[in-house]
């Protein structure tokens, strides 16, 4: 179940289920893998989620072995732990971070579902615990094209702000960020309406050709990623940005990825 990410901010993830009933257009990366190594047939199999059965057995038998390696897990880069309208993938994600955290392991999630209110109960769940929501737009219009079975955008930022007003760290992952011939939208707008966060992470829309022939494309990531750290350095909240999005010569004074308030690799310490 525990496994090392290979990702920059997240040495150990864990994915308890396969596939992913939210059925993303832009395209899915871990879609194209699974189908690649043949896990799933299609898109059709792929919005057929299958849990790990005896994925709580499973981290018995892990977490005595790995414990002093991790830092925190993360959840998740393959399927998603709060699946919009799949309860028993919720159940379990609760079950698996109860467990998780009772061994003294730090959780942090990222979900295009609704996170539940429960995360809020410190008496079952670690303090430190971050919880994230991916946003690229706050269209549904947007949404029911590239993201048709996810939650609701503004459900998804309403459920972030409710943990983050118990307390709570919360971040958003401002990736596959669309281009302006996908959708005409003010990135400040976007950015306003999650401005209670903690961290911020953005980054472009890649293995599109959409995107790709998009012409000024570099440009355009470039001055949308220095807004988005203007933002983050005015409001005080920690910024990533993936590799690619800053322009050369930004002035930030040190190499990509570009971290503000926040030691590199430790975004989420």
């Amino acid at each position: 179940m525990l496994y090392k990410s290979g990702v920059i901010y997240a040495g150990y993830a864990l994915n308890h289920a396969e596939g992913c009933a939210h059925g993303c257009n832009f395209p899915c990366y871990a879609m194209m893998m699974k189908k690649r190594c043949g896990i799933m047939k299609d898109y059709d199999d792929w919005l057929k989620p299958r849990i790990v059965s005896n994925a709580l057995e499973l981290l018995d038998k892990e977490i005595p072995k790995l414990k002093s390696k991790i830092g925190f897990v993360f959840m998740c880069f393959a399927t998603d732990p709060f699946m919009y309208k799949v309860p028993e993938i919720t159940e379990l994600s609760l079950k698996i971070i109860e467990k998780l955290n009772r061994a003294g392991i730090k959780v942090v999630t990222i979900s295009k579902g609704i996170t539940p209110n429960e995360l809020s109960d410190k008496n079952t769940y670690a303090a430190d615990n971050e919880h994230g929501a991916t946003i690229v737009s706050l269209s549904e219009e947007f949404r029911e094209k590239y993201e048709p079975y996810a939650a609701p955008v503004k459900e998804r930022i309403a459920a972030l702000k409710a943990l983050h007003d118990k307390g709570l760290k919360a971040w958003i992952s401002m990736e596959p960020y669309p281009t302006p011939n996908v959708i005409e939208q003010d990135l400040g707008e976007i950015l306003d309406a999650v401005s209670f966060v903690d961290k911020i992470i953005f980054g472009k829309w890649n293995y599109s050709k959409l995107i790709s022939s998009y012409n000024g494309r570099k440009e355009f990531y470039e001055e949308a990623a220095l807004q988005v750290l203007d933002f983050c350095k005015a409001k005080g909240i920690q910024v990533y940005m993936k590799e690619g999005t800053m322009p050369e010569g930004n002035g930030t004074g040190v190499k990509e990825p570009i971290f503000y308030n926040s030691n590199q690799q430790e975004l989420f310490s």
